[in-house]
């Protein structure tokens, strides 16, 4: 495949950043990540270019990002992270980072907070009044229907803030789990269960024209490892059919979570499991999802 901008990688490294969620129990990804694996990882998928999505809240982990981003012009994008509970300090910081066009957004590790109502709390509110006022998109690592939940409630306190829901959300996928994911950086978090309603809620999050989603962070029950064959792609139908349905093309974008994909198979099982999906799209729906959205909803300055 060509021409793809993939909306969702990450890197990280130990001695520059504290990433609280990242202990020995990761296995494969308990150790550094540079920018340089990274695009030889999207040169052997055929990966054109990528937006780094930060993996702590702390300014350590988006000032390696940002530096690395400097390196190459393959980085379209940085998703960065402001102290939203502390608004005065996050109005200070985002000013600092808008001076810098790479970049595009803003995430919290909200998932791995033990109030899963976070985002509702007045001081992180009026964080994200700042993000509405600034233009700036907020990505959403939702993993609980409490998540979503205050999605809709965010989305009428802010009617001009645009968001993206990483993961869609991690449905449940194959009757297991909400997607298999690891760790406070994309994965489950404290709180992950199943037991939810996940295309009800996610069609009403969706009713939002200002929230998007992203096709990424989909790991059935055993992961990717076997997707040469049908049945990891199988197992995403459902989701993926549902997401176009609700959110369609033109809000949808493709992310491989690279490295947390590790976990699952890899980046090319990624890739491959979503293929035959894409594929049954017309050609200009799969543009959308695979580069046209993320770059109009990120508004990146490279094609």
């Amino acid at each position: 495949m060509s021409g793809i901008l993939d909306a969702h990688q990450h890197i990280w490294n130990r001695s520059r950043a504290a990433y609280d969620w990242l202990g020995p129990d990761a296995g494969p990804i308990f150790r550094d990540f540079d920018l340089p694996e990274a695009l030889a990882v999207l040169d052997d998928a055929g990966v054109d270019g990528t937006i780094l999505v930060q993996s702590a809240d702390n300014d350590e982990d988006t000032e390696f990002m940002l530096e690395a981003a400097r390196a190459s012009a393959r980085v379209r994008g940085v998703v960065a992270w402001v102290p939203l509970d502390e608004p005065a300090r996050a109005a200070e910081r985002l000013a600092e980072l808008r001076a810098d066009p790479i970049v595009c957004g803003i995430r919290s590790l909200i998932h791995t907070r033990d109030d899963p109502h976070w985002l509702l709390r007045p001081d992180v509110d009026a964080g994200l009044g700042l993000l509405e006022d600034a233009g700036v998109p907020f990505d959403v690592v939702a993993v609980l229907p409490e998540h979503l939940e205050a999605v809709l409630v965010v989305s009428e306190r802010h009617p001009g803030l645009r968001m993206v829901i990483d993961h869609l959300g991690k449905p449940p996928l194959g009757g297991g789990g909400g997607g298999g994911g690891q760790g406070g950086g994309q994965g489950g978090g404290p709180h992950d269960r199943h037991d939810w309603d996940w295309h009800g809620l996610i069609a009403e999050v969706a009713a939002n024209p200002l929230v998007f989603g992203k096709v990424s962070g989909l790991y059935p029950p055993g992961g990717l490892a076997g997707a040469a064959g049908p049945a990891a792609s199988d197992a995403l139908r459902p989701v993926f059919d549902c997401a176009v349905e609700v959110f369609g093309p033109d809000r949808l974008m493709y992310g491989g979570d690279w490295p947390i994909s590790l976990l699952a198979g890899g980046y090319r099982a990624v890739l491959a499991s979503l293929t035959p999906l894409l594929d049954g799209l017309d050609p200009r729906d799969r543009e959308r999802i695979l580069s046209g959205t993320a770059r109009d909803f990120y508004r990146t300055e490279h094609p």
